[in-house]
């Protein structure tokens, strides 16, 4: 696919020229057309009926008519000289960009070669280059090579510290020499997607290809715009360090840690606005480390955890308003860790738990959690061990169902929740009931709890 855009755009580029006498035939025809219909149109407007056919031609009309035949001529040698200087033009901007490729092509070659170095120094100056070839690239074309590059280095194989020992100091050393390299590039990256697109030195709406990459320092896209391309950390193993989306807005495009492997560090979305694109953790392992959503707003668009594998570390959402859009656990697997939900409010949009399987961990939507609209949905989810609780949380408007879920474990509580609206579905769940939902159950008529029959609610 990438390909093709690029040949698209290398064809866009191409110099197209009429024949120089086809244009000039086009123009004459153009310029005959339009004195013609300028003349037709002077005739009516001033209402000339007829023309004395015995007349005579006089010296004053002759002159007059001499003076329209060399203005004629003069015109015609000005829309020669138009076209002329107008395929000139492009034949000059054909050339200089023809040039500047030329010079970009070459110092792009000296930039890699200095990227292959064996000296880490070397290297660490083709990292400078390269980002300074994308900021002067003559088209996006050029620039997304020169990132393309830069990604390719990140995922290069990853050699893990040798440690401190004194046999291995001179390993160490060269491990420490290629870390600030790769340290280097996540920086700068992030340095260039926090800045607005459109602007010099931007590299924002361009793809990111960062698959497979070890990520062990700080990448910072604070402030950053989706609104275009794919930023992608398939398969990314964080080991440790940050990535931080913080108050980034999300209005398009798509960033995607699908089969990412989380052991340590951070990913932090606090603050960033949700309105569209999409933000997928699709089969991605926690084990540890932390993924966080806390204060940010979801008006639109896509996070997704679907058969993620929460085995530890934290997932958070706390404080987060949910006015639209869509967070999706389907058929994960939580047997450890932590999802934090604490103080969300849900006003619109939809929570997905659909088919998951909660073995083990917390799922927690307490701590004032409010549920005034939208819906959360543990549709066919296994409880077989682990806390989901929902403690203390509010339930005025919207929905939440756990129609077709099975209670063969762990704990699922409702105490101290309030149920003044909305509707809490347990159409053909079955097991026990969760612990403190039949005393939360309200008689009011304008909250409607749908409970099996095998379960006795403390309200008739």
């Amino acid at each position: 696919m990438m390909f093709r855009r690029r040949s698209r755009s290398l064809n866009e580029r191409e110099l197209r020229l009429w024949k120089v006498g086809r244009a000039l035939v086009l123009t004459f025809v153009t310029a005959v057309l339009v004195a013609g219909g300028v003349f037709y149109g002077l005739v009516v407007l001033l209402d000339f009926q007829e023309i004395d056919s015995t007349a005579k031609l006089d010296a004053k009309t002759l002159f007059d008519l001499v003076k329209l035949s060399f203005g004629v001529v003069a015109g015609a040698g000005a829309l020669v000289a138009l076209v002329v200087a107008y395929r000139r033009q492009r034949v000059d901007e054909a050339g200089a960009h023809r040039e500047s490729t030329r010079l970009h092509t070459e110092r792009f070659t000296q930039a890699v070669e200095q990227l292959g170095s064996d000296s880490p120094a070397v290297r660490l100056g083709g990292v400078h280059a390269l980002a300074g070839l994308a900021d002067d690239a003559p088209d996006t074309s050029l620039r997304q090579t020169c990132i393309d590059v830069l990604c390719a280095y990140l995922q290069l194989p990853y050699t893990p510290n040798p440690g401190t020992d004194p046999a291995h100091q001179e390993e160490h050393h060269h491990y420490l020499a290629l870390r600030k390299v790769r340290h280097t590039i996540l920086r700068l990256i992030g340095d260039h997607y926090r800045r607005p697109q459109g602007t010099h030195r931007s590299w924002q709406g361009h793809d990111l290809d960062l698959t497979g990459v070890t990520i062990d320092g700080t990448m910072d896209f604070r402030g950053a715009v989706f609104s275009g391309g794919r930023v992608a950390f398939g398969g990314a193993v964080f080991s440790g360090g940050t990535v931080t989306f913080g108050g980034a807005v999300f209005s398009g495009g798509e960033v995607a840690f699908d089969n990412a492997v989380f052991s340590g560090g951070t990913v932090f979305f606090g603050g960033a606005v949700f309105f569209g694109g999409v933000v997928t953790f699709g089969s991605a392992v926690l084990s540890g480390g932390e993924v966080a959503f806390n204060h940010s707003v979801f008006s639109g668009g896509t996070v997704s955890f679907n058969h993620a594998e929460l085995s530890g570390g934290t997932v958070s959402f706390n404080h987060a308003e949910f006015s639209g859009g869509t967070v999706a656990f389907d058929n994960a697997v939580f047997s450890g860790g932590v999802v934090f939900f604490g103080g969300a409010v849900f006003s619109g949009g939809v929570v997905f738990f659909g088919g998951a399987v909660f073995s083990g961990g917390v799922v927690a939507f307490g701590g004032a959690a409010v549920f005034s609209g939208g819906e959360v949905f543990f549709g066919g989810a296994v409880f077989s061990g682990g806390t989901v609780a929902f403690n203390g949380a509010v339930f005025s408007g919207g929905e939440v169902s756990f129609g077709g879920a099975v209670f063969s474990g762990g704990t699922v509580a409702f105490d101290n929740a309030v149920f003044s609206g909305g509707e809490v579905s347990f159409r053909q769940a079955t097991g026990q009931a969760p612990h403190g939902l039949l005393a939360a159950v309200p008689a009011q008529p304008s909250t409607t709890v749908s409970l099996p029959s095998a379960w006795v609610p403390s309200h008739p």
